[in-house]
């Protein structure tokens, strides 16, 4: 819940940027290479919808976690006469796990949950890697505030965008805490095996992380300016209109391949 709700205050940013941005045209990319000239929004809102899909995988992930487990015991439940239904409904769950096995070994609910989080992290450095590139002097398309730049220890001139470098680095993390849990439960044999006190750190070190990590892109998003004469100055270079003067021949009917 959490982080459903750090996902949708970098979404307000966002949009926030993009609204008080409006039609500021951008050069697009594609391989790197300038490409076709977009509205700045466009490519805003493209991070808002990645976010989205994000969000609805933790919403996924939640119904599946949802089930409980009390009664399953280490293995083969219990004789005692108690009932599971009656203590998965005073705690909120769906319903109680189906085979007592499955629910002593099962991690799937983790798995799925770190995998959730490793996409959004890779989504934020994706973000992190337009934003530093694009506050480089070769670009200069964007300005971060001194509140969420650094200098250097020894060049005076430096201003860093080093949150979103941070964002950038922090990915592998997120990452790194899924493939151990896979690792951790490849080839393990079903029922509790002590292996599985493992599970722990991960989840709690991707979950901090994660949120960190969204809550610093957010800021990062309200404080960094574009400039605009800059932007406005490279959009002549690189042929932008192309497809633009391709699409007029082909109204006159030049074929598209010609």
């Amino acid at each position: 819940d959490k982080i459903l709700l750090s996902m949708k205050q970098l979404q307000v940013s966002l949009i926030t940027l993009a609204l008080n941005n409006q039609g500021l045209i951008v050069p697009g990319y594609t391989h790197l290479q300038r490409a076709q000239p977009v509205l700045l929004q466009h490519l805003l809102l493209a991070y808002v919808e990645e976010i989205e899909r994000d969000a609805g995988r933790l919403v996924d992930c939640r119904a599946r976690m949802n089930f409980c487990p009390l009664g399953a015991c280490a293995l083969a439940g219990t004789g005692l006469p108690i009932d599971r239904f009656m203590t998965s409904e005073a705690l909120g769950f769906t319903a109680p796990l189906r085979n007592s096995i499955d629910a002593v070994s099962d991690r799937d609910f983790v798995l799925e949950f770190l995998s959730a989080n490793a996409i959004t992290a890779v989504h934020l450095s994706r973000l992190g890697e337009e934003w530093v590139l694009w506050a480089s002097e070769e670009f200069g398309f964007i300005t971060p505030s001194d509140s969420v730049s650094t200098g250097s220890s020894i060049m005076p001139q430096k201003k860093n965008p080093d949150p979103m470098e941070l964002v950038r680095g922090k990915s592998a993390r997120v990452i790194g805490d899924l493939v151990t849990l896979l690792t951790l439960c490849k080839g393990l044999p079903h029922a509790y095996n002590r292996d599985l006190q493992e599970d722990k750190e991960p989840v709690f070190d991707s979950v901090k992380t994660i949120l960190g990590m969204l809550e610093v892109s957010a800021e990062f998003a309200l404080k960094i300016t574009f400039n605009r004469e800059r932007i406005q100055k490279a959009l002549p270079a690189g042929h932008l209109d192309a497809t633009t003067l391709a699409d007029y021949l082909v109204y006159k009917g030049v074929a598209f391949r010609t």
